[in-house]
C-alpha cells in the first residue's frame, strides 16, 4: 500500500514548506527526478562518502520525487538548493524576512523559482535532526498499524540506509511487499538533505518467531 509512503513524503514536504514560511504546497508539488548529490568544498566539487506493473511504476515515481535538493558544504556554511515545487508562490521579500527570523545567512529566490538557503552548520544539523525525528516517528507509527498489523518492530542505522523490519508473517503479505518503498524513500530523503549520494537502501524482513530473514530488498534494484 502506498498510503504510508505518501504520508512520509508529505512529512518532508511540510518540513520544506516550513522553511519557506509560505504555507504548504504539498498537494501541488511535482518535484523533478532524484539526482546525485555532491559536496562542494573550497577545493572543488567531489562526491561524498515490486506487485503489479502499476504499483512498481508508482513506487519508482514516489522515489524519484524525493527531490532535487542539492547540498553544498563549505568551511562554515551549508547551502541548500530547494526546488520550486517546495518553495511555492513566495517573494524575495518574504524570504528575506524568513532568513532574518531563522538567523540564516541568506535565502535567494532564483529565476527558475527555486530558492537557495545559506545557513551555518549548526542550523543544518538542526534541520537534519528534525528529519530524523520525523522518519523515526513515521516508522514507529507503522508498527502494528491498520496498514501493517503484523509488523512488530522497525529498526534502522543512523543514516537510514539499512532497515530491519520484524513481522509475525513467515511470508510477506501484500502491504509489506509494497511498503518497502517507504523505507527506500526514508533513506533517499535523508541522504539528499545530508549531502550524501544515494547509492542504495537495503531492507531485511525478519520473522518475529524464528529470527530468520524471510525477504530482502535493495533500492538500487527498483525498476531493473
Amino acid at each position: 500500500m502506498q498510503k504510508r509512503a505518501l504520508a512520509i513524503f508529505l512529512t518532508f514536504a511540510i518540513v520544506l514548506s516550513a522553511l519557506s514560511g509560505c504555507g504548504s504546497q504539498v498537494e501541488e508539488a511535482k518535484p523533478e527526478a532524484l539526482k546525485s548529490t555532491t559536496v562542494e568544498t573550497e577545493k572543488g566539487t567531489e562526491p561524498e562518502e515490486e506487485e503489479t506493473t502499476e504499483t512498481s511504476d508508482n513506487g519508482m515515481k514516489e522515489l524519484e520525487a524525493l527531490g532535487d535538493v542539492n547540498v553544498d558544504k563549505g568551511l562554515f556554511n551549508v547551502t541548500l538548493n530547494i526546488p520550486r515545487d517546495y518553495v511555492g508562490e513566495t517573494t524575495q521579500e518574504e524570504l528575506d524576512k524568513l532568513a532574518k527570523e531563522k538567523g540564516f545567512k541568506s535565502i535567494t529566490l532564483n529565476s527558475d523559482g527555486s530558492a537557495t538557503y545559506v545557513m551555518n552548520k549548526a542550523q543544518h544539523e538542526e534541520l537534519l535532526s528534525g528529519i530524523r525525528e520525523s522518519i523515526n516517528k513515521n516508522l514507529n507509527d507503522m508498527v502494528g498499524s491498520e496498514d501493517y498489523p503484523n509488523i512488530t518492530a522497525i529498526s534502522a542505522n543512523d543514516d537510514f540506509t539499512n532497515f530491519t523490519v520484524t513481522t509475525k508473517n513467515k511470508e510477506l503479505d501484500f502491504a509489506e511487499t509494497l511498503g518497502i518503498v517507504t523505507f527506500y524513500m526514508c533513506g533517499g530523503m535523508y541522504a539528499v538533505f545530508s549531502g550524501k549520494e544515494v547509492e542504495n537502501v537495503h531492507v531485511d524482513y525478519v520473522n518475529a518467531d524464528s529470527g530468520e530473514i524471510i525477504s530482502s530488498g535493495d533500492s538500487k534494484d527498483m525498476g531493473s
